[in-house]
């Protein structure tokens, strides 16, 4: 089998890719696979509504069938999972999806999750999906930091929001770890864990970490 875990950032702004891998240098590690990080052309520059997420659905799709035979797992690295169940029927490679991934991570590292969402827009459809995994009971709470994707490139003006929105989640709401929605936050997961002092999940680490483990222990589906 090929030993490469493929993500796909389904949004069309490399900058977020960029960020996705240089957030991966810490799982690149000798004798195990090689980790990929491309750009989905035809998303949108930032999926921010439900219908960017429905829009990369089968472009998605595709993607997953063509590379089929070049990877041996894919993670969406959006943390709405856009096209998760669906990607999951055009192949028998395990398929990840971030925030699915992320959430299940956080709840091994503290009691009540908090998310750090990108605009106030999203989090209903974050509070929709928690429902639906059934762990809504774990969640203290999702805010917004009111910026949109394209704009995290700006580091210190996103870095300050993010600070401050983790700390009211883990002050105001109780969580005692926080996951970052939005893969365009990667870069920012040290600081911010080291500034607020309680563990941050970066989400697509969360995901690739477990496509590892799945592909090490010839787990498939």
């Amino acid at each position: 089998m090929n030993q490469r875990i493929l993500v796909i950032n389904p949004n069309s702004t490399d900058a977020v890719t960029q960020g996705i891998d240089r957030a991966m240098a810490c799982l690149r590690l000798p004798g195990g696979p090689e980790i990929e990080c491309i750009t989905l052309r035809e998303g949108p520059p930032g999926i921010e509504t439900q219908a960017h997420v429905e829009s990369v659905v089968q472009p998605l799709f595709r993607l997953v069938t063509a590379r089929d035979n070049d990877a041996c797992a894919f993670v969406i690295a959006c943390y709405s999972d856009p096209g998760l169940h669906a990607v999951r029927e055009a192949t028998r490679k395990p398929v990840f999806g971030i925030a699915e991934s992320g959430i299940l991570t956080a709840m091994t590292l503290g009691q009540r999750f908090g998310v750090i969402s990108i605009l106030s827009r999203s989090i209903a459809r974050h509070i929709r999906y928690v429902g639906q995994m059934g762990v809504s009971d774990r969640m203290a709470g999702d805010r917004a930091i009111g910026l949109g994707v394209v704009e995290l490139a700006d580091e210190s003006r996103t870095l300050g929001r993010m600070i401050e929105v983790g700390k009211t989640l883990r002050d105001s709401d109780g969580a005692d770890v926080l996951v970052m929605g939005c893969a365009g936050m990667a870069r920012y997961r040290d600081r911010l864990q080291d500034t607020v002092g309680i563990p941050v999940v970066e989400p697509t680490q969360a995901a690739v970490s477990m496509a590892i483990g799945r592909v090490r222990l010839g787990w498939e589906r």
